[in-house]
């Protein structure tokens, strides 16, 4: 199936530079469609079929961009905000310009992994309720974490709209006035980990994503800092 785009949209999307400098490139005659040179950046082409060569080189197309993010706290897992900063903002251009979008929220103050992408087949089948995808975070809880914690989340959490959440695995790293835990949950409804422990009169004070499904976070990305994933890391998710 012919999927026809604008020359400069393709050309950007391939990292050859901004909409303004591939219509530059296009205008001093660099580009050229089945051999053809071309002379307006909106001309409509289907990168898949036809060939595209810039300053005589043979472009390689690809269509989907999957990106890795060590999301910082203060940003919003949107593609765009009028007030915040979103999490597209922190790419650079040249992805941007694939118009990737968050695979699900993580919450202003939730740091951690977070899927950019433009495979809308592949950020719902990580969404779709029916696959269950595991997701694995790290917190810091105020107050002691404790054995009946562990089977309440085990049984599942009874939230504070009255919805029951699916049997949650927590598992207590550190016990104390502010104990460290782990939680993987198989959903993601709004603020459902904060909710969980208010169900259980404690309070998280941080929280980390830090696996969806086989795909762990990267640590050596710094908060804010992103990479696109290796194609092993591709095979993990589509598993």
């Amino acid at each position: 199936m012919s999927k026809r785009q604008r020359l400069d949209k393709i050309l950007s999307n391939l990292g050859l530079g901004t909409r303004k400098e591939v219509k530059d490139l296009v205008k001093d005659g660099a580009v050229q469609i089945d051999g053809i040179i071309a002379k307006d950046s909106g001309l409509q082409v289907d990168p898949v079929l036809q060939k595209i060569k810039v300053n005589n080189k043979e472009l390689l197309y690809r269509e989907f961009i999957y990106i890795m993010m060590n999301k910082p706290q203060g940003v919003v897992s949107a593609t765009e905000d009028n007030r915040d900063t979103t999490v597209v903002d922190l790419l650079e251009e040249s992805l941007q310009a694939f118009e990737p979008a968050p695979v699900g929220r993580l919450d202003k103050d939730t740091e951690g992994l977070l899927l950019l992408t433009n495979d809308g087949q592949l950020a719902h089948k990580l969404l779709s309720p029916k696959k269950h995808v595991p997701k694995t975070y790290f917190a810091h809880i105020e107050g002691r974490v404790g054995q009946s914690d562990i089977e309440a989340f085990e049984k599942g959490i009874t939230l504070d709209d009255g919805y029951e959440t699916l049997p949650a695995q927590l598992k207590v790293l550190v016990q104390g006035e502010v104990s460290q835990v782990e939680i993987i949950i198989y959903e993601g409804k709004f603020h459902q980990i904060k909710r969980m422990f208010q169900a259980v009169d404690k309070k998280v004070v941080y929280l980390k994503r830090i696996a969806m499904g086989n795909l762990q976070l990267d640590e050596s990305l710094d908060h804010g800092e992103y990479r696109e994933l290796l194609e092993e890391e591709l095979k993990l998710l589509q598993e």
